[in-house]
């Protein structure tokens, strides 16, 4: 990944790189190797690799980012998994909602793509509404941030909520840099 990024913006000038990765980080470490992206992430050196500061985060954190406008915010990423952060007066916090258990799986499991595809699209919107309205109950956000490659689909959005858009990430990957998150 990186040697192809490095090759398509070869005649680019940049100070610092943001990069988002669908897998846990901690402190600018990929934790786990991410599931749909093969391996070579856990332990990699992205500063060494881009030759410049460089800021590892969830890619969902990095969609909440983006997408924060105040106040409490929780924002739940709707593609092959659930991706999920809070954001609270400004501090970001990356989670692992969608690996909690639900039903007889996990949230991940009934919300993400392979729910959707088990449940079809009328049965997987029923139960993307119930997800939600357990988070807002247990988490209190103020709104609701609905990203993913899934989140179009929903006919209808939930109360407190909204539709993130892709380009949410970039600010998010620029917001990295501006201010100090956790997380």
């Amino acid at each position: 990944m990186a040697d192809g990024v490095i090759e398509m913006t070869n005649d680019w000038q940049y100070d610092a790189v943001s990069v988002g990765v669908p897998a846990p980080v901690a402190e600018g470490r990929v934790v786990h190797e991410p599931v749909n992206l093969g391996t070579g992430w856990v332990g990699f050196d992205f500063e060494a690799a881009f030759g410049c500061p460089t800021r590892v985060v969830n890619d969902a954190a990095m969609q909440a980012l983006g997408s924060y406008d105040g106040g409490r915010m929780l924002f739940l990423g709707l593609g092959t998994g659930l991706g999920s952060a809070m954001i609270v007066d400004g501090v970001l916090e990356p989670m692992e909602l969608g690996h909690l258990p639900f039903r007889k799986a996990t949230y991940e499991d009934y919300v993400g793509s392979a729910g959707r595809k088990h449940l079809g699209k009328k049965r997987w919107r029923k139960v993307v509404v119930e997800v939600i309205a357990d988070f807002v109950a247990a988490l209190e956000p103020e709104y609701v941030v609905l990203g993913g490659g899934n989140a179009e689909d929903l006919a209808k959005l939930p109360p407190k909520c909204r539709l993130g858009r892709n380009e949410d990430a970039f600010l998010g990957g620029f917001r990295l840099w501006v201010s100090a998150p956790s997380g």
